[in-house]
């Protein structure tokens, strides 16, 4: 855990701080409520910008910022977004994403996670409600807004996205209010919402990639796993803009060498260096 200190980083030229006096958790829309005030405050200043990507304070650079931007200057897509349909196989991974976005969540108090934990079995049991103790949420099977032309997708939350994206996706929600306040009442909604606005509009050329390396074992359940200097040549090979996630206390030469990368321009060994089919 560590404190970032905002009057440090507001010495920074071209650095905007955006206060938010409501506090953000996991589950709950706070999350989404940042990306899309972020958004709000970009366009209503007419902010002259090509591309927006969506950064986890826990992502890191992994190339020089010069050559993603030569990249993205470049390339023939619209947006860098995972995403995939949950209802296209049956798995314990899609089956979460189906009661996380196919129903309808109130949040509690933190206090009844506990409760919620040791009485679970006997509430979903007993009584039509869905328990999400984690996030201390309880929810109800409800009509969704999803149909055979408009379908669900769910992928992460970080992206890179065009200003046409970007507008499309803010026009839409403008539009079409009732989407937004349906998934702000589901469960981790910034994992959807966007990619099921933009890939089922078909206005667009997505890349179903997003350009960030993570490693996610199914043993940490749902958190990434540290990254170290033995990840440093697939997180430096070319396919990747960002990585995450670090620890300086655990492995501080992993940081070592992506900041000689990503600041000197430092030339990759040829071993390294691996081709990419991915959306490049």
């Amino acid at each position: 855990m560590s404190n970032l200190d905002i009057r440090d980083v507001g010495n920074y030229s071209e650095v905007e701080i955006i206060k938010r006096n409501k506090s953000a958790a996991r589950g709950n829309s706070s999350i989404l409520e940042i990306y899309l005030d972020a958004i709000n405050w970009l366009l209503a200043r007419k902010s002259d910008f090509d591309w927006l990507v969506c950064l986890s304070g826990q992502d890191y650079p992994t190339q020089p910022i010069s050559k993603t931007e030569e990249f993205l200057a470049q390339t023939e897509y619209d947006g860098f977004i995972r995403y995939y349909d949950p209802l296209a196989e049956k798995s314990a991974w899609n089956e979460k994403s189906i009661q996380r976005f196919f129903n309808q969540y109130i949040q509690l108090p933190e206090s009844a996670a506990w409760l919620l934990r040791k009485y679970s079995g006997k509430i979903e049991h007993y009584t039509p409600l869905i328990v999400k103790w984690r996030y201390s949420m309880i929810g109800l099977k409800t009509k969704t807004p999803f149909n055979r032309n408009f379908k669900c997708y769910r992928g992460w939350h970080w992206n890179t996205l065009s200003q046409a994206c970007i507008k499309f996706l803010m026009n839409y929600l403008n539009e079409h209010p009732d989407i937004l306040r349906y998934y702000k009442r589901t469960i981790g909604p910034e994992e959807s919402l966007v990619q099921t606005v933009l890939v089922n509009s078909q206005q667009f050329n997505l890349c179903n990639d997003d350009k960030r390396y993570h490693d996610y074992p199914l043993e940490l359940g749902g958190y990434a796993r540290l990254l170290t200097v033995k990840d440093y040549p697939i997180v430096t090979n070319g396919n990747f803009h960002f990585a995450r996630k670090f620890d300086a206390e655990i492995d501080s030469e992993i940081l070592d060498l992506l900041d000689a990368q990503a600041l000197n321009n430092s030339p990759l060994a040829p071993e390294r260096i691996q081709k990419s089919n991915s959306c490049d």
